[in-house]
């Protein structure tokens, strides 16, 4: 895991964005592609049907789960942008099944829930891969964050990324790359720039589907306060903007609504500065939870 990184002290957000929860998510295919492999979902369930959110928006926790999720599709001609997709479409038939869970079910179940969503996309994808033959060798990554009972749980594969920048603290990544660069990375003996400038820094371990026989997903669960703020993005953003960077964007821009906010600013960076893979961020800010504790991840 990387070391945290320093950041400044986030603006002072309005009254609406600390009792409500925030969200703002926007995809471009970059400078170089003509299609974009990139997929983000958005979704809430109020206990009694699956809502699809708009790229920005704000509403209450009471009463509703949240799940924010983005996918990089793998493979050649147009089977990547279809296993995002996928990806996509099966987190949303599984949370019809499972929201509102009581919270003491939930706090022993998340990991197995989780775990059996990121099976069944992969054995999916992995069947279409068998099936097909212009599926050959299709896969995604996948990183999402599943906000229920005043904890956010999290799954991830593969080297999308999920950040978490507590209000007033220092960005600190929550997933593993799951990459041999990205574990020479957790081991200390590449820092950052040596990393993103090694020649295997894009040959993932793990994937959904793309032939792997065996995945395990990284799951956890973290507590947040009012104002803390999560990134889920792509392996395009990192590609154009270094962590100090993410975590200055994150704590300067407003998400009030009233001009572009951190992932509109993110993206645009991104692509400016490299723009040779699609780009993808999606960054929500929580509103004040009551009690919740920390949870090791695998």
């Amino acid at each position: 895991m990387n070391p945290p990184v320093p950041a400044p002290t986030p603006t002072p957000a309005e009254n609406r964005e600390d009792s409500e929860l925030t969200w703002g998510g926007l995809s471009h295919v970059g400078r170089y592609r003509s299609n974009n492999e990139d997929a983000f979902l958005m979704l809430k369930s109020d206990g009694c049907e699956i809502l699809r959110l708009g790229k920005t928006g704000q509403a209450s926790l009471r009463g509703a789960d949240y799940i924010f999720a983005v996918s990089d599709g793998l493979g050649g001609a147009r089977s990547g942008e279809f296993a995002s997709r996928m990806a996509a479409d099966r987190i949303t038939q599984f949370f019809v099944k499972t929201f509102r869970m009581p919270a003491d079910k939930l706090a022993a179940l998340y990991r197995e829930l989780l775990n059996d969503l990121f099976i069944t996309i992969h054995k999916d994808l992995m069947r279409l891969g068998q099936c097909y033959e212009e599926c050959a060798g299709m896969g995604a990554t996948l990183s999402l964050c599943w906000i229920s009972h005043r904890r956010l749980f999290f799954g991830h594969i593969g080297d999308s990324r999920i950040y978490h920048l507590p209000r007033g603290g220092a960005l600190r990544q929550l997933t593993h790359d799951h990459s041999h660069v990205g574990w020479l990375q957790r081991q200390g003996q590449l820092n950052e720039r040596e990393a993103r400038m090694h020649p295997r820094r894009n040959a993932l371990q793990q994937a959904l589907g793309a032939g792997h026989q065996f995945v395990e997903p990284q799951i956890a669960a973290v507590p947040y306060q009012a104002g803390d703020r999560f990134l889920i993005c792509s392996d395009g953003l990192i590609d154009g903007l270094w962590d100090r960077r993410l975590a200055e964007l994150l704590a300067e821009c407003s998400m009030s609504g009233q001009e572009p906010g951190p992932e509109a600013r993110l993206v645009a960076e991104a692509v400016e500065a490299s723009g040779r893979d699609n780009v993808t961020a999606v960054v929500v800010q929580t509103p004040a939870p009551a009690g919740a504790e920390t949870e090791a991840g695998r």
